[in-house]
């Protein structure tokens, strides 16, 4: 296989992940094109870099500082990070393919998108959630919180953390993991509601 086939594999890759798996699933057209982007520019730095003789310390530190500018200029969820950080994947193991076995870098390739298309999929995990509420009033008791939430959503509570208590105002601010009942989730169209 030649190294201009595994640059065009590298790509197949990073659009089918950005537009046949991201796009669908969460529509964000900005997201779409800083993947595109971000993946042909580390491609043909990665790319040229293995075909000079600097050393590997380089080449890392630039997949940091990369990651280190776009991650600062806005800010994302963590699936979309799972994402930036795929396409940063296929960039390097296509641009760094002619220094291995052409096979290993396709099979390494396909590993990430197929990764990324199981486990975001709406149908894994899909009545786990998370929401950060404001819950009316101030629980002293922790457990009592955790009851009251659970009622308030109607769903099992696996984790709640108190993120602040406001005495004045009598309010708690609550980040709560919670899981759907099986008789909430409904599926339409492809995703998952409750």
């Amino acid at each position: 296989m030649s190294t201009l086939m595994l640059y065009a594999a590298d790509v197949v890759a990073a659009t089918v992940l950005a537009i046949g798996i991201y796009w669908p699933r969460h529509r964000r057209r900005d997201l779409v094109v800083a993947f595109l982007g971000i993946n042909v520019g580390v491609l043909a730095v990665a790319a040229l870099l293995a075909g000079s003789s600097v050393t590997a310390g380089l080449g890392l530190g630039l997949f940091g500082v990369l990651s280190i500018i776009r991650l600062r200029s806005d800010e994302l969820a963590q699936h979309e990070i799972a994402y930036y950080f795929a396409v940063l994947a296929l960039g390097l193991v296509g641009g760094l393919a002619s220094t291995t076995a052409p096979w290993l870098a396709v099979t390494f390739m396909a590993l990430i998108v197929t990764t990324m298309a199981i486990v975001d999929s709406p149908a894994f995990l899909s009545g786990h959630r998370r929401q950060v509420l404001v819950v009316d009033r101030t629980f002293p008791d922790e457990s009592l919180l955790v009851q009251h939430v659970a009622q308030l959503l109607g769903a099992e509570v696996t984790a709640a953390t108190v993120v602040r208590t406001d005495l004045v105002n009598d309010s708690t601010t609550v980040d709560v993991r919670y899981q759907v009942a099986r008789r909430h989730v409904v599926r339409a169209e492809g995703r998952v509601l409750v």
